[in-house]
């Protein structure tokens, strides 16, 4: 695991001080009422053109699937939704994986995954493996290229991971070639400096605040033998509220002897990669041309 410095201009850096300095801090809902309100009043995601495909996975797991528009792709990234394990879609990111197959050539099939509380602890991860399986044994026939990604946002990073344990111990991992994680919530059980931060978080109760110990890997992954995964980019802001999460699992992942990189973008927060930055869309270009290198095809679009 390597620290990679990002050089980034002064002014991209500037720009995004000033924006987070006129910005309010946001904070998830603190409640079930809270959490409701909050659903009802979220706008429709954006559409992309052209549009997602959906399709359900096994008749049971929803996915939306972009593939580029002018070619064929030189891999797939399964990408994992972020929003506290009980907010979001796949179909929030719909535009930025339009980008990411038109630009870097990449097929994404994002997966919607089930919500907490509704569907606590293990229905995400659940959702996830059965669609990681699926990739594994369909993605030749149907992108025509065998060679996987995983990504994720927040807790969609942190049920990358934990996706990745599970192929691991199945046997499975072995076409997965990278995993690109934005800010990470790798300790849901409080035990750590950095879990603590957290740890009055309703998010946390509202996904995992039935699991005796929440030390178990497929709920914290940073208590996880992390051996035998892929190399993984982990992009995290300076000031992230789980900054110390994401320099903790660096340091795991490097422990157990997995290749990747380390990038923190100073002044910027948690989720800073969906925010209107110069700053945020240098950090996804960066995501897109690692994911491609990983992949072992250089087929950008210029």
């Amino acid at each position: 695991m390597r620290f990679v410095p990002e050089a980034l201009p002064a002014e991209q850096v500037d720009e995004a001080r000033r924006f987070y300095a006129a910005r309010t801090p946001g904070r998830g809902p603190g409640s079930p009422a809270e959490l409701a309100e909050v659903r009802a009043r979220r706008p429709a995601p954006a559409p992309a053109d052209p549009p997602a495909v959906e399709e359900l996975v096994d008749g049971r797991v929803p996915v939306r699937i972009t593939v580029p528009a002018d070619g064929p792709p030189c891999g797939v990234l399964l990408d994992v939704h972020g929003g506290g394990f009980y907010l979001g879609s796949a179909a929030q990111d719909d535009v930025c994986s339009r980008a990411l197959a038109d630009t870097f050539r990449i097929a994404v099939v994002g997966v919607d995954h089930r919500l907490a509380p509704e569907h606590p602890w293990p229905a995400a991860p659940d959702d996830c493996e059965t669609v990681a399986r699926w990739l594994v044994e369909h993605s030749e026939a149907r992108f025509g290229c065998s060679r996987l990604a995983i990504g994720g946002r927040s807790a969609g990073a942190t049920l990358a991971v934990a996706t990745l344990l599970r192929l691991r111990d199945a046997g499975a991992v072995d076409r997965f070639v990278g995993a690109a994680l934005q800010f990470g919530t790798y300790d849901l059980s409080g035990r750590t400096p950095a879990g603590r931060r957290i740890g009055d978080e309703y998010f946390l109760r509202a996904y995992a605040g039935h699991v005796p110990d929440r030390t178990v890997p497929d709920v914290s992954p940073v208590f996880g033998d992390l051996r035998g995964l892929p190399p993984a980019l982990l992009v995290v802001g300076s000031e992230d509220v789980l900054l110390e999460d994401n320099l903790a699992m660096a340091a795991r992942l490097h422990t157990a002897g997995n290749g990747g990189e380390l990038r923190i973008y100073p002044g910027a927060p948690h989720g800073f990669t969906g925010h209107p930055t110069e700053l945020a869309r240098t950090a996804l270009r960066g995501v897109g041309s690692w994911l491609v290198d990983a992949l072992g095809q250089r087929r950008v679009r210029r």
